[in-house]
Parts: C-alpha cells; structure tokens; sequence
C-alpha cells in the first residue's frame, strides 16, 4: 500500500511539472511573438497605419510611430473583424491586415519588401538593370545627408515617389522587383551613386533636368 501511495504521488509530482513546463513554453511563446504597440516604431509599423488609412480607419500622419491614435485605430479596426479590442497588433490583427512581418522575418527582410514594393511601382516594366538601378537610388538616399537614412524613411518622405501618390506603390508587387531588391541590398548599383532619376517622356519639374546625368538606363536617366 506505501509503495502504492509513493507512486501515485510520484505521478502527480511528475503531471505537475509537466503542465508547468508547458505553462512556462506558452509564456515564453507568447512573450516571443510579433507585435506592434504604443511606442513602437519602423518600417512595419508604417505598413500597418498605411493599410488602416487607406481602408479608412487611420486618419493621422504615416510616420512609422505607434502613437495613440494609431492605437485608437488598430481597436477600431479589430473591433469592426471581430479581433480582441487591445489596440495591440499582434499575430492575429497582423494576418488581419494582410503583414506577416515575422515567420523567420528580420528588418532585412522587411526592408526587401519595402524595397519591392517601390521598385515594382516605379519600374515595372523597365529592364532588371533598372529596377536594380531604382532600388540602389533609395539605398545611395539613406547615405545621403540630405534625405532620411533608413529605406522606410527615405520611401515614405513625403513628395519623394509619385508612385505613394497615384496609387501604384499599392498594388500587387511584381516578382522580379524581389530579386531587384535582393540585389540592391546587396551592394550592386547600375545607378553609379545617383540620388534621382527620372522618366523625360513625364517628368514635369524643370529642376530635375538640371541634375548632373550619370546614366540612363530604359526610361529613366539617373542623375546626381
């Protein structure tokens, strides 16, 4: 009978310690998770008050910081999809939204999506050594004391691409834009160091054909 009662306490001893260790896993899980909240700052954060301005949530500055109205808008919209109403962007509201920043993400990762998505608005269609070209114009900006020194900062400068403007930067990313990026990243820059460029056929600012030309490439003409 002791012995009986010794390995009937053994076993709730060791059911004990296994729930806590799953209890400390999920906690540890959740701690690890992807999420956005007040004071958060970055590239993604701007992809989050982006989509909420445009499907009419956000109506406040897209500068990448997660401020309270951000927040305000992030519980207005899981209110509206049936989502926990914390005003924190977390996994769920992230799907939600259509960004999966995490799944392995890293910054870098971040920056080539971003780094697409414009190369594909502005030079979709152009020849790769061009897109390579348009992606390299925003890395030579980051560098540049004149512009903000960070891809997001540089993309989302207000008036810096029409293509924020007219709708472009919006839509669906052309695969070959990935690559371009990738490559830009990577240090390759057909654009020889310009910080403009520019299409002859539609530019309308008198200002920019006084820009040094470094090359043209298709369309464009990068210029210094």
């Amino acid at each position: 009978m002791q012995n009986k009662r010794k390995l009937i306490l053994s076993l709730v001893i060791i059911f004990a310690i296994n729930i806590a260790l799953i209890s400390f896993i999920q906690c540890v899980q959740n701690a690890n998770a992807v999420s956005y909240r007040r004071g958060s700052t970055g590239s993604v954060v701007r992809e989050i008050q982006t989509r909420l301005s445009n499907w009419g949530y956000y109506f406040g500055s897209i500068d990448g910081i997660f401020g309270s109205k951000t927040e305000e808008a992030v519980r207005f919209f899981q209110r509206k999809n049936g989502l926990s109403q914390d005003g924190v962007a977390g996994p769920a509201t992230l799907s939600a939204l259509g960004i999966n920043p995490s799944s392995g993400a890293t910054s870098r990762s971040n920056d080539v999506n971003l780094l697409a998505r414009l190369i594909s608005a502005e030079a979709r269609g152009e020849p790769y050594r061009g897109q390579v070209a348009v992606g390299a114009v925003v890395l030579n900006r980051t560098k540049h004391p004149s512009f903000p020194n960070t891809i997001s900062g540089v993309i989302y400068q207000k008036g810096a691409f029409t293509c924020l403007q007219d709708g472009q930067f919006y839509q669906p990313v052309a695969e070959s834009a990935y690559k371009a990026a990738q490559d830009a990243l990577n240090g390759w820059d057909p654009a020889g160091g310009a910080i403009y460029y520019f299409n002859p056929s539609t530019a309308t600012s008198a200002w920019i054909w006084s820009r040094p030309l470094i090359v043209t490439i298709g369309k464009h003409r990068f210029c210094a």
